[in-house]
């Protein structure tokens, strides 16, 4: 039986490892979520007090990620317009928040991955790696997402889990 394209696409992103983040820095997991909405915040006034540099980061997949414009039915545009629909989007959750602390550096990653892989090889040399409790994809029951609890066992730098404000 053969796999469909979705699947073999993110098997494909499965099988691939980011490149760490810049050594010191503090990387934010971001899926669009108000728990990660609360980690960015978090981890926007940290970098500010500590002088490091944040990389936002969204890994992402074909199910995952936002249409592009050029989405129509029977047309699959390219990864880099899926990629490039997943920055817009990042920006557009950063932008408040980085107006709040224009002195911090902020860069953005869409990368086409496992969340979890993702998230563990590209903050093995960071400062700080910053998560909300839960994601998009959690039951509403768990405490603590399961992304952001594997991290916490996996992880090669501390982890910070925020909770939003209430």
């Amino acid at each position: 039986m053969a796999m469909d394209t979705e699947e073999s696409l993110d098997r494909m992103a499965e099988e691939s490892e980011p490149a760490p983040a810049t050594p010191g820095s503090i990387v934010v997991g971001h899926d669009g979520s108000a728990d990660a909405q609360a980690a960015l915040e978090m981890a926007m006034e940290m970098a500010g007090k500590l002088g490091r540099p944040v990389l936002m980061v969204r890994a992402w997949s074909i199910v995952t990620a936002p249409r592009p414009a050029a989405w129509s039915a029977g047309y699959v545009p390219p990864f880099d317009e899926f990629a490039a629909a997943v920055k817009e989007e990042m920006l557009r959750h950063a932008g408040p928040v980085a107006q709040k602390f224009p002195d911090v550096e902020i860069s953005y990653l869409p990368v086409h991955a496992a969340p979890l892989k993702a998230l563990v090889a590209i903050s093995r040399d960071a400062y700080l790696l910053v998560l909300g409790t839960r994601g998009r994809g959690g039951l509403q029951g768990m405490r603590l997402g399961s992304v952001s609890g594997q991290c916490m066992r996996h992880g090669q730098c501390p982890v910070l889990v925020v909770r939003p404000q209430t």
